[in-house]
């Protein structure tokens, strides 16, 4: 994950600029709060803590309430506290909880954890105390407790709640050792992403006032200083102002240099999703030849570049090939940074289609598995595949992920929410894509369609004859009660669960009934997102080393650390755990150096 340029950092000497080192901002001269153990002799504070999203924020927040003095350091503007995070969805796993019983659901955490484990696929040294996947197996039975346990009830003690009604995602689709969920676990949380962040970014807020912590944006980390082997602080450069608006790049002309001390650094600096170079040079082999064409499911600050830092500073990177990224992207019409793409949480009524037009064996269902779509869509030999659909199932099942996408869920309304999905006809931020989106087709025939999609693919890549053929030959299994086409089975079991019957899943019906129409073609874009490996971490956070034995002074949280442990989903995630994983592991490696700077 690290580029040649990265493990080549080379310590710099640090400048006293006049305005600049006002900038960088010194801060032995802050007095100790009281209860705080008190900073080492020379240090700025008693940590600090690289990157404020939404794992830096909750590391943050947990230090602060063990009476520790904080430095947050951040490349990016104030604006843009809180990362990636601000813009998900807000998705959340849990096992068992009172929004599974309610619906009938019956979830436990031996089932999740036979999910999880067949989903993840641990093979690299999992009883291998020097294994790439020893920690992060262990992370997984620890993320397994806490989500079965007190992960629920620590959230809404802080004020979060959710929507009712909970998601079927990653469903899997294949044999019961095989990846995916096999109930619904997908919890939406009521104010998405921000309301996540919220909490957080509330508590470290109040400590900002009262002198506790102290925000460094527009600080870009560059090394981390060492001495005798031991992480001691930051050295790096500051940027000038900017007033970029939240997600949008910032600039990267530096005014000086700093330098800040603590005897604890914690790394928190999000994965590689905007760097498309790092992603096709760690591209795992056993998805072929990296895509030419990506779109970017990310902010352009998500670059990756504090793994290369922290590995030039002794840490251990692992599982470098493993990342996630989703199959179901769409050029964004309103783009927020560069390449914006939004991806499409689909019900499993579309038919998906390769490039050339041909139907997609298992598992090539929406909802099914990313990462089995994913090896089908690089063994076409293009980079994109379609979806063709009609309005009838646009209008049910179509969910967009982002915060901005769904505008009732993010301001918390939870009846508006309801409506769109019960009552609506095609959701407003669907319609935008409809009318806008430059990947989508909508005909009244299938003949009229194909043309469209060739037209849009730059060449005749398509059969309209061929497509029209095996749409056909789905539609004729529909009023057949028994069926092989496993697709329909699909359907049929989703319509069976009460959540999905009543906001997610349109009635079975005909795809070229003209009464559903028109008819809709979309293509799908590769949108790149999560790094799935990263710092290796053990139980408490501490970044090992290639010994095998912690780094002193240098713990990570969430994405950095592969969400946990250097990759605690292993190859395949279930959905619902990216945000959990910054919350757990940031909360691990908050209590655990709070604990080590007692």
């Amino acid at each position: 994950m690290s580029s040649s340029a990265d493990r080549g950092i080379p310590r710099r000497d640090v400048l006293a600029a006049g305005s600049a080192l006002a900038a960088g901002g010194a801060l032995a001269g802050i007095a100790t709060s009281p209860g705080s153990a008190g900073a080492a002799p020379g240090a700025d504070a008693d940590a600090i803590v690289v990157g404020a999203g939404l794992a830096g924020l909750v590391a943050t927040a947990e230090l602060v309430a063990a009476g520790r003095r904080v430095l947050l350091v951040d490349q990016e503007p104030e604006a843009s506290l809180g990362g990636q995070a601000f813009w998900s969805l807000g998705g959340l796993l849990f096992i068992d909880s009172p929004e599974q019983r309610a619906a009938g659901i019956k979830d436990s955490l031996e089932l999740a954890r036979a999910d999880w484990f067949s989903t993840a696929g641990f093979d690299r040294g999992v009883d291998d105390p020097a294994g790439e996947d020893h920690w992060a197996a262990r992370w997984a039975e620890a993320y397994l407790q806490f989500a079965n346990g007190e992960k629920r009830s620590w959230l809404s003690g802080l004020g979060v709640s959710w929507v009712p009604v909970v998601g079927w995602a990653e469903r899997g689709g294949q044999l019961a050792d095989g990846p995916g969920n096999s109930v619904p676990r997908f919890h939406l949380t009521l104010g998405t992403g921000p309301g996540v962040v919220e909490p957080f970014e509330k508590l470290v807020r109040e400590a900002a006032a009262d002198g506790k912590v102290t925000f460094r944006f527009r600080h870009r980390v560059d090394e981390l200083s060492t001495t005798g082997g031991a992480v001691d602080g930051v050295r790096g450069g500051v940027l000038e102002p900017s007033d970029a608006p939240r997600g949008t790049p910032s600039s990267r002309t530096e005014i000086g240099k700093f330098e800040l001390r603590a005897p604890i650094v914690i790394v928190t600096s999000g994965g590689i999703g905007a760097n498309h170079d790092l992603i096709r040079a760690n591209w795992p082999s056993r998805l072929g030849t990296p895509p030419e064409r990506l779109i970017t499911g990310v902010p352009a600050h998500v670059d990756g570049r504090m793994l290369g830092i922290s590995e030039a500073a002794g840490a251990r990177l692992v599982n470098r090939d493993r990342m996630w990224h989703y199959t179901e992207g769409m050029i964004n019409h309103s783009p927020i940074w560069p390449g914006h793409g939004i991806r499409v949480l689909a019900a499993p009524s579309s038919l998906w289609f390769d490039a050339n037009g041909r139907r997609f064996p298992n598992p090539g269902v929406p909802s099914y598995d990313t990462l089995g779509t994913l090896e089908l869509i690089q063994r076409s030999g293009h980079d994109h595949s379609w979806f063709v659909l009609n309005k009838r199932i646009i209008d049910k099942e179509f969910v967009l992920s982002g915060s901005e996408q769904n505008p009732e869920l993010t301001r918390k309304d939870l009846a508006a929410y309801l409506a769109s999905r019960l009552f609506h006809d095609t959701p407003p931020p669907v319609k935008a894509f409809l009318d806008d989106g430059e990947d989508f087709v909508v005909a009244d025939d299938p003949d009229e369609l194909v043309a469209g999609m060739n037209r849009l693919a730059g060449a005749d890549l398509i059969d309209a004859a061929e497509l029209r053929a095996q749409v056909e030959l789905r539609d004729g299994q529909v009023d057949n009660p028994f069926t092989k086409d496993l697709q329909i089975m699909g359907v049929r079991n989703s319509l069976a669960y009460v959540g999905d019957s009543l906001v997610r899943t349109t009635p079975l019906h005909k795809i070229l009934d003209p009464a559903a129409g028109p008819l809709i073609a979309i293509r799908m874009n590769i949108l790149t997102r999560k790094t799935l490996g990263g710092l290796q971490t053990d139980l408490s956070g501490r970044v090992l080393g290639t010994s095998g034995e912690p780094v002193p002074g240098l713990y990570a949280a969430g994405e950095v650390s592969g969400f946990g442990g250097g990759g605690v989903h292993g190859y395949r995630a279930l959905e619902g755990t990216f945000l959990g994983g910054c919350l757990f592991s940031g909360r691990q490696a908050g209590r655990a150096a709070a604990a080590e700077s007692a």
